[in-house]
This record gives C-alpha cells, sequence and structure tokens, in this order.
C-alpha cells in the first residue's frame, strides 16, 4: 500500500512539474531556398534534412522562397596540435566552420552575417588509425547536428517578412 502511494506521489510530482521534451523550434516561414553549399556538403544535408522535418519546404531557386539562406563558408579543417619529437602525430584538431546570412529574395536582410565554429581536439595514435578516423566522422558528425540546431534556433527568431 505505500508503495503505491509512493508512486502515485512521484508520478503526479512529475506531471505537475511543467517537464516537457524539447522540441524543434517553429520556423515564421514555410519555405526557405538554401544557397552557397557545396553539392555534397555534410552540413547542407543535414540542415535541409532538419528543415524538412520542421515543415519547412526547401526550395532551390531564391525567387520562389520566403527566405534565403546563404551559407558564406562552409569549411572542415583538421590541424595538428602535437607532435612528439619524432614527427608523430599525437593530438589533432577538428573544425566544422559556417558562415551564413538570411534574407528575403528581394535582399532584406533577416539575419546578417554571422559565423559558427565549433572544435574538438582528438588524440590520435597510428596504432589505432582506424578507430581514430571512425573517432573523427563521429565527432564531425555531432559538430554539424550542434551547428544545425544553432541555426534553426536563429532562423526561428528572425522576425517575419
Amino acid at each position: 500500500m505505500q508503495r503505491r502511494a509512493l508512486v502515485l506521489a512521484s508520478a503526479a510530482g512529475v506531471a505537475g512539474c511543467g517537464f516537457e521534451l524539447r522540441q524543434a523550434p517553429k520556423l515564421p516561414f514555410r519555405s526557405l531556398a538554401l544557397v552557397g553549399f557545396a553539392p555534397q556538403s555534410e552540413l547542407g544535408n543535414a540542415l535541409r534534412q532538419q528543415l524538412v522535418a520542421s515543415n519547412v519546404l526547401v526550395i532551390g531557386t531564391a525567387a520562389r522562397a520566403d527566405a534565403v539562406f546563404e551559407a558564406l563558408a562552409d569549411a572542415r579543417e583538421k590541424s595538428v596540435v602535437a607532435s612528439t619529437a619524432a614527427g608523430q602525430v599525437r593530438e589533432v584538431q577538428l573544425r566544422v566552420k559556417l558562415r551564413f546570412r538570411v534574407a528575403t529574395p528581394s535582399g532584406k536582410v533577416l539575419l546578417p552575417a554571422d559565423e559558427l565554429l565549433l572544435t574538438r581536439d582528438m588524440s590520435y595514435s597510428e596504432t589505432a588509425a582506424l578507430a581514430k578516423a571512425q573517432e573523427e566522422v563521429l565527432l564531425y558528425r555531432a559538430m554539424e547536428d550542434d551547428i544545425v540546431a544553432q541555426v534553426l534556433r536563429r532562423l526561428a527568431a528572425v522576425k517575419q517578412l
């Protein structure tokens, strides 16, 4: 009996606390043109998928869209930050950079040029090169997902035309 009362009390406490899973932000436009991304851009593809999931029509031509998302720079970078005296790489830094702006098809700026830059440090060992290559892919994917989430939050804050 006490156990049942405890379970009911805890369920009532969680139900009344206002907890709600994070939802995708509501975007203020129905269609968006993505321009400036390379044809096989992982970041561009991830952004396109999230926009479609948010019920935004992704259009190839800027003239027919409610807004134009222009990628000014979309880059993946990798640099060596530590090496041994023998010249073997011990640590690398991975970077994903997106510089973008959002405007109407007529040219009115809705979101001025902004840059998102994420970095991750990764140790490296030549004896585990295959595992480190897989880790690198996963880190890039996680950074790109984070950038896409930040872009969607910025797009949701745009004051509509």
